[in-house]
């Protein structure tokens, strides 16, 4: 009997990776961290590779299917340097690794209005990572570009985002108003649509934009 199929999550501490790592508590997963993973709920069928994500291990056991939920802010990185270190290089690490281990599929967690050519340094810097990716040949590429994140980062002890806590604060309300495309949206609708989309047969390349999102991870 073959040994049951491994995906490989990382960025399981973030709002969008804890809801992948509780979706997928039935199934083998390897979760990807640099510290671990305190404030998520175990699993017997999950490890915890602790390593530096852009230079993974040789011998990390090879994974059918990749999700990559990293991501930090400017703000939280304090430099246009130290933003590109986390949502390029070690997206495009994580996303080589798996390839090269044998993944067919990834699912990657990007940004509404990622673009290559964007002038906003932030979507540009989403983008470039959405071409790296897609240039590693994968066999299914689903890459979901949320809205703002709904969702309460105190409980995974990440920092605290002002600008993110205010904005939820007036938009919440409001959001049946809001059309889906740009409303919040809940973490755990885009780990669901996400896991759904890169299960199903489909091109090789998938964009999956928010307002879909809204839809398709429903509970």
């Amino acid at each position: 009997m073959n040994p049951p199929e491994l995906t490989w999550v990382a960025g399981g501490s973030g709002l969008v990776g804890r809801e992948l790592l509780a979706q997928l508590n039935d199934q083998p997963v390897l979760a990807l961290v640099r510290r671990p993973l305190g404030a998520v709920a175990a699993s017997p069928l999950r490890r915890e590779a602790i390593a530096n994500l852009q230079q993974l291990p040789a011998d990390l056991p090879a994974p059918r299917r990749v999700f990559i939920a990293l991501g930090t802010t400017m703000a939280q990185a304090g430099s246009r340097e130290a933003f590109r270190a986390v949502d390029f290089d070690t997206v495009v690490a994580v996303a080589r690794a798996a390839r090269e281990g044998g993944a067919t599929h990834c699912g990657l967690v990007s940004a509404l209005g990622a673009d290559a050519r964007s002038g906003v340094f932030y979507n540009r810097v989403k983008g470039e990572a959405e071409a790296a990716l897609i240039a590693l040949g994968f066999d299914r590429l689903v890459i979901a570009r949320p809205s703002l994140l709904d969702g309460h980062r105190e409980a995974l002890d990440q920092p605290r985002r002002t600008a993110e806590a205010w904005t939820l604060r007036f938009t919440r309300p409001l959001a049946p108003l809001i059309p889906m495309a740009w409303r919040p949206i809940a973490a755990d609708r885009v780990a669901r649509a996400l896991r759904f989309a890169l299960d199903q047969p489909g091109p090789a390349v998938q964009v999956l934009e928010s307002g879909a999102m809204q839809a398709l991870g429903a509970p």
